[in-house]
Order: C-alpha cells, then sequence, then structure tokens
C-alpha cells in the first residue's frame, strides 16, 4: 500500500491534517489511520457525565468528514515508522509506504503511583470510548466523587458530575486554574463551585485508602475525605513512543517541530498534543494542550507539506482558552500578569466590567469582567482573562487575535466594534474598550 500523505491520528489534530492536505493537494492520495473504532469529540469528554445523556452523544464523525473528501481510513494501530524508507508498520501485519507523514498521536492522562492508586474505582479522564463507558457506567452507583486536580477538566468533570446528584470534592494542591489565571479569576470560579455545592479542599494526596474498592483520599496534612470514586486529573502526557522510536528530536515537552510543523525528518510532520509548543511571547516551551491549538497546527502541517507558504506559518502558540463551569464562562489567552512579571516584563492593567446586553434587564443578562495585561514600554497587550456568560467564548477570540497582531492599548481603545441589545454590551461601556481605556489612563500617569 503506498500513499502520497499518511495521517497518524483521528482527533482534532490528525482530522484537521487531513482535511487540509486534500484541499491544499486534491491530487494528492490521503490516508488517515485512526487506532480506536470509536473516536471521541475531545473537548465534549467532560459532558457526557452530565449535560449528556452518555458517551454515546459525543462521538467524533470522522467518516462524515473525511470519506466525502475522498479521505481513506484504516483502524489499526501503528507500531513503528522507518523515516529512512518511508515505510510504517501496524498491529495487524500492514507496511504502508508514505511520501509525507503526519504525527497526530495526542496525549494520554497522568496517573501519579500514590499508595492505593490501583485500588477498584480509582479513574482518569482519556480519551478512550469504552473507558469512559465503563468509567459512566461505575459512577451511577457511588454517592461520593472526589477530584484529584484543579485545570478545566477537573472543573468541569466535576461541574457535570454534581448534575447527577452526586457529592463532589475537588482537591487542589494551590488554586483553580492557577497556569490560564490570575488569582482573582481563581477566587472567582471556586466561589462559584462552593456556590453550586461542590466542595473545593487545598492540600496535598499522600495516599488513597480501602481494602480492594477505593473508601478514602488521605491527605499530606493528616485529613481523610470519604469517596465512593476518585477522578485523577491532573495532567497529560505527549505521546511519543512512535516518534522516539523512530528517531525523531523529542524533547520532555513532546516532538520537536519547526515553524512548519516538520520535525527533524523534514517529511514526516507533527501536530497537536503530542508535539512541543513555545510560547509566543517568550519562546520558550511549555506544556499546552488544546483542540484548537491542534487544529491550528493541523491546518499549518496541510498546507506546507509539498511546498512551503511563508504566510501559513506557525509563529509561535498564544494558547488561548475558555471554559463554562458552574454557571460561569471563563476565557483567557496570552500571558497572566503573574507569568508576565515572572518573565521580567513591566505591565500595566486594565480592567472593564459590566453586563453583557443593555439594557440590563434582559432576562439572560450577565456580569462580564475584562482584565487586559499590556507591556509599559509600547502599550502591547500580552494578555487577556474574561469571566462572565456565554459571550465570553467569542470575545476572547478578538483579544487572541489582538495579542497575534501585538496590538497596543491606543489600538484596542479605539476598535471598532457592532453592538446590538439583545448581543452585546453597551457600546459606551464595552468591557474590551473599558479595559483598553483603564490601561491607557496608567500608562499616560
Amino acid at each position: 500500500m503506498k500513499y502520497d500523505v499518511v495521517v497518524v491520528g483521528a482527533s482534532a489534530g490528525g482530522l484537521t491534517a487531513a482535511i487540509s492536505a486534500k484541499r491544499f493537494y486534491p491530487d494528492k492520495s490521503v490516508l488517515v489511520i485512526k487506532k480506536e473504532e470509536t473516536g471521541m469529540i475531545p473537548c465534549g469528554i467532560p459532558y457526557v457525565f452530565g449535560t449528556l445523556k452518555g458517551v454515546d452523544d459525543d462521538i467524533l464523525p470522522v467518516e462524515r468528514f473525511l470519506e466525502p473528501l475522498g479521505v481513506e481510513i484504516l483502524t489499526d494501530e501503528v507500531t513503528e515508522i522507518d523515516p529512512r524508507r518511508k515505510t510504517l508498520r501496524t498491529r495487524s501485519g500492514k507496511e504502508i509506504v508514505w511520501e509525507k507523514l503526519v504525527i497526530a498521536t495526542g496525549s494520554k492522562p497522568v496517573k501519579p503511583e500514590f499508595p492505593g492508586s490501583d485500588l477498584e474505582g480509582v479513574y482518569t479522564v482519556p480519551k478512550d470510548y469504552q473507558y469512559l463507558k465503563e468509567f459512566r457506567e461505575k459512577l451511577e452507583n457511588a454517592g461520593r466523587v472526589v477530584i484529584i486536580g484543579g485545570g478545566f477538566i477537573a472543573l468541569e468533570v466535576g461541574d457535570e458530575i454534581q448534575k447527577l446528584g452526586k457529592d463532589v470534592t475537588i482537591v487542589v494542591r494551590s488554586r483553580l486554574l492557577r497556569s490560564s489565571f490570575d488569582p482573582e479569576f481563581s477566587e472567582m470560579v471556586e466561589e462559584r463551585l462552593r456556590e453550586r455545592g461542590i466542595n473545593v479542599v487545598h492540600g496535598q494526596i499522600e495516599r488513597l485508602l480501602g481494602d480492594k474498592k477505593v473508601e478514602k483520599v488521605k491527605l499530606i496534612d493528616g485529613r481523610e475525605l470519604d469517596a465512593d470514586l476518585v477522578i485523577f486529573s491532573i495532567g497529560y502526557r505527549p505521546n511519543v513512543d512512535l516518534a522516539v522510536k523512530a528517531g525523531l528530536r523529542v524533547t520532555r515537552y513532546g516532538i520537536w517541530t519547526d515553524e512548519y510543523m516538520r520535525t527533524s525528518c523534514p517529511d514526516i510532520f507533527a501536530v497537536g498534543d503530542c508535539v512541543e509548543h513555545r510560547d509566543f511571547f517568550t519562546g520558550k516551551p511549555y506544556p499546552l494542550m488544546l483542540a484548537s491549538t491542534a487544529t491550528f497546527e493541523a491546518r499549518i502541517a496541510g498546507a506546507n507539506l509539498f511546498k512551503l507558504q511563508i504566510v501559513r506559518e506557525n509563529r509561535r502558540t498564544i494558547g488561548a482558552y475558555s471554559t463554562h463551569v458552574a454557571g460561569l464562562t471563563l476565557a483567557a489567552a496570552g500571558l497572566t500578569e503573574e507569568a508576565a512579571r515572572k518573565e521580567g516584563f513591566e505591565v500595566v492593567v486594565g480592567y472593564g466590567k459590566g453586563p453583557d446586553r443593555h439594557p440590563a434587564k434582559f432576562p439572560d443578562t450577565s456580569m462580564v469582567t475584562v482584565k487586559l495585561i499590556f507591556s509599559r514600554d509600547r502599550g502591547a497587550i500580552l494578555g487577556a482573562q474574561i469571566a462572565g456568560g456565554k459571550s465570553v467564548g467569542e470575545m476572547i477570540n478578538v483579544l487572541a487575535l489582538a495579542i497575534q497582531k501585538r496590538l497596543t492599548a491606543s489600538e484596542l481603545y479605539t476598535l471598532q466594534i457592532a453592538t446590538h441589545p439583545l448581543l452585546t454590551a453597551s457600546p459606551v461601556g464595552y468591557q474590551i474598550l473599558q479595559a483598553a481605556e483603564d490601561a491607557l489612563a496608567k500608562l499616560r500617569a
């Protein structure tokens, strides 16, 4: 079997890479190899525990996206890649020859080896259909659920499980969403979770207790938390085994790539969670795992497979996030104030706050808080954080573009916007413009 392009992996990154490859090079043959028969929509996984009826409501329709384009699909597992011969082998014994290869093998959840972590009733949150089916079934009979971790997945899963009437406790070492938000936003979401009836405990795990099945979580300070089911949600590791075996350059953060998503072997590209990402401002590698980032990288890879296109290159990663927890939408892009100061930037911060409808008497109105971080030297935007209603999910995309284009506080202040009473904040009090105005006043002081 021989193909012009082979993509290993069929989640957000692999799927998008195949689509982009076919659209930019329609005459090329493209094959996608997926390990699982049934794939999951990654960002929808937390919602199979509450809002959705179950795991089958979160299926990723790979065939619907690829088959109309003429992309072939093979369900098998790649076990070996030979860059020199441009071949790969699969678990079933197939050998496939490729001209260009895209590795999109994703990531796997971290499960630390605490004493008792092998007890029955201890889970992680992988992108695995069969595992999640079993997990969802076991959850039905669990009254008390303890979640270890304070990131996006931990909070979203906790919020969803609480909707099932479960007693939910989240254990976090420092503060919630620490890597993406400054303390005032962490406090905001913790308050919302507590109001919703979710217990937030600050502490560190020592061990899990139980006889065959987990019964308690013991903290280092001696506290014990009753648990029928424990979920570890403390991060993910890049799946780089294939790349390591193939002799590609791999760091502790993932597979190394250049600005066109080429690996150390120029005919092999890599995208998504398995890749080392580098910060937009500092160039330092950092562990970023987002479906939106994976698709961004996949579009670059797909466009540059057979000829490099300078307008389609990865100029490093901003990191734009959004989540909806306990009725509160949170979103962020770029550097936090803490991170910017730690890197040595002298910063000015601007705030804007107000309702996202005008007048605020509309029934779906939410209060929105915007925090913008600017460099003092030229007033360029470094980061943004927003909390409020669902409109926040799109507002952060505007600010992500502003960061990419290095807009200044002055340029954001004079941004021309569309507003409507039912859809947006008032043009007089639009929160992004308010925050830019606040920062401008401080820059002139």
